[in-house]
């Protein structure tokens, strides 16, 4: 069986990262826990985060974004099960490209540019399952659709919706 697998805010806490980065360029002090506590911050930080949103595509932002946690052992148990292919929308960032494939070649090195793709539309890719963080990506799927969890997907309720890879774990193996 076939899995694809999101590499932002999937693979990567590229959730974090925008707020370290967010944080440390408008002097601010959002966490998570505090984003998702109402939604009159989380329309606060959404703003303050729009107005330095160009540091996506900055030369060096996707090179050291951190691991989510329990990522690389359970990719690990299903890489060994499945055929996996790590899909990203890397093409939207084009200088990410390279530091994507370097992460990962740091982060999960028996996954080789062979199985990577990067794609506008994942949908175009055929699968049992992929897990990825946007409903536009799940939407027109024609296998199963995985929802994993993220700060912008709160409102999404038709998917399969998994937390940690800890979740994902117990839903696939």
């Amino acid at each position: 069986m076939r899995l694809l697998i999101d590499m932002d805010d999937v693979m990567a806490d590229t959730g974090q990262k925008i707020i370290d980065e967010t944080n440390k360029r408008l002097g601010t002090s959002f966490t998570k826990e505090l984003i998702r506590s109402s939604a009159e911050i989380t329309a606060d930080f959404q703003e303050k985060y729009t107005s330095v949103r160009s540091m996506l595509w900055e030369k060096g932002f996707f090179a050291d974004i951190p691991l989510m946690q329990d990522s690389q052992e359970v990719i690990k148990k299903l890489y060994d099960k499945y055929e996996i292919f790590i899909v990203s929308a890397a093409t939207e960032f084009p200088l990410s490209m390279s530091e994507k494939l370097d992460w990962l070649a740091e982060h999960f090195p028996y996954i080789t540019w062979t199985h990577t793709v990067f794609c506008g539309h994942k949908w175009m890719i055929r699968a049992d399952y992929i897990i990825d963080d946007h409903e536009k990506n799940l939407i027109n799927f024609e296998g199963k659709g995985i929802l994993f969890d993220a700060l912008h997907n709160q409102h999404v309720k038709d998917f399969t919706r998994v937390n940690s890879w800890k979740e994902v774990e117990k839903l696939l193996l």
